[in-house]
């Protein structure tokens, strides 16, 4: 039977995220403001944990209804059908938030929700209490404007936790992030993929498995998985599915650098723990000493902010010192992320298109400049 789902991401990333959805076979595909509803099955639920590049995690909705007051609040809770998911000795820890909501109290909604869920399985399952030493079915909740939303956390850890990045350089940008980033620049099978401030290899690695269409969430493990209620085959079959759609002889390489000598370290490692480390060349080196060793390419980075490493000054040096080493030529395409609303200024380049998106709490643009020659074709 289908089964009402949900996957949050980050604010500007909400199309690209439908798109991996509706390409993986989800039915009812909606995209809102920062996460992206969607229907299927049990295998559909797990299709999309293990796969999705650009989604936080998986949410199974339990159900959407208003309420002003707490008793409003436990009377729709209990109605919700958690025996379907929730076994006798499971675990069933709640968390969640309220944004502009008469129940504003987050402990609060959280007792009421929790006694809720206990009333309900209590007469289901016909015990007095629950020991909850089993598998782990986190109730999320989200009350927004009075309109409370219930659901079950899939994935536990966030699907940005691949499992190749155990350590980050300083300030690195988030894998999904990161995975939407090259999906909006254009990242195909046989792209060439430059980053002069790889950093601990993100953007390279991310852009390495999108290339060869190695599914994001191969090498971890997801709450859901543990889950009575999903036969253990729904995993074992949508993992074989997903590894004989891997793409072995796609054409990528990615060049990466950076002035840390630890980063480059780090990134080197990285990859190798991602599988990917014959697709990428890494060294040392700063960005005004930056080449390309192709004819055709993708550059995508994600330099260092004034709010970040640098004062403003020093990152605006470097901004000046990209827009010397990237010039304007046949083959080439940018897309670099920064909060500088000046950024265009000092690359000396007005971008061809921008994008607002998010790097944690920080507003970004993602500026974007289209290969001139590409341009030429379109016209």
């Amino acid at each position: 039977m289908p089964y009402q789902y949900l996957a949050p991401c980050h604010f500007g990333l909400e199309s690209v995220l439908a798109g991996e959805l509706k390409r993986m076979g989800a039915e009812n595909v909606a995209a809102a403001d920062g996460r992206v509803a969607f229907s299927g099955g049990f295998d559909i639920l797990a299709r999309a944990n293990l796969n999705l590049r650009t989604a936080e995690r998986v949410l199974l909705c339990l159900g959407e209804f208003e309420a002003r007051s707490f008793a409003e609040l436990f009377d729709q809770v209990r109605a919700l059908p958690f025996e379907e998911f929730i076994g006798l000795h499971d675990a069933f820890p709640v968390k969640g938030r309220s944004v502009r909501s008469q129940l504003h109290s987050i402990p609060d909604c959280q007792s009421i929700i929790k006694k809720a869920a206990v009333e309900r399985l209590r007469e289901k399952y016909g015990v007095g209490w629950f020991e909850e030493t089993g598998a782990v079915h986190q109730i999320q909740f989200t009350i927004l404007k009075d309109r409370v939303s219930i659901c079950l956390d899939t994935s536990g850890a966030g699907l940005h936790k691949r499992g190749y990045r155990r350590n980050g350089s300083d300030a690195p940008i988030k894998e999904t992030l990161a995975a939407g980033i090259l999906d909006v620049a254009g990242l195909r099978q046989d792209t060439t993929l430059y980053d002069p401030f790889c950093g601990s290899g993100t953007f390279l690695i991310e852009g390495a498995l999108k290339a060869m269409n190695i599914p994001a969430g191969i090498s971890r493990r997801f709450a859901a998985q543990s889950w009575d209620c999903i036969p253990a085959k729904v995993w074992s079959e949508e993992r074989t599915r997903g590894l004989d759609l891997v793409c072995r002889d796609a054409k990528f390489a990615g060049y990466g650098s950076d002035i840390d000598p630890a980063a480059v370290e780090l990134a080197l490692s990285n990859a190798n723990k991602a599988g990917v480390a014959p697709r990428v060349r890494i060294r040392i080196r700063p960005v005004r000493e930056f080449r390309t060793v192709t004819d055709t390419g993708l550059v995508v980075t994600n330099p260092p902010y004034g709010e970040r490493l640098l004062d403003v000054d020093q990152a605006r040096r470097i901004y000046r010192d990209m827009g010397r080493v990237m010039p304007k030529r046949d083959g080439f395409s940018y897309a670099v992320i920064t909060p500088d609303e000046e950024f265009e200024q000092y690359f000396s380049r007005r971008a061809t298109k921008r994008r607002k998106l998010y790097n944690g709490m920080l507003k970004c643009n993602l500026y974007q400049y289209a290969d001139p020659a590409a341009e030429r074709r379109h016209r």
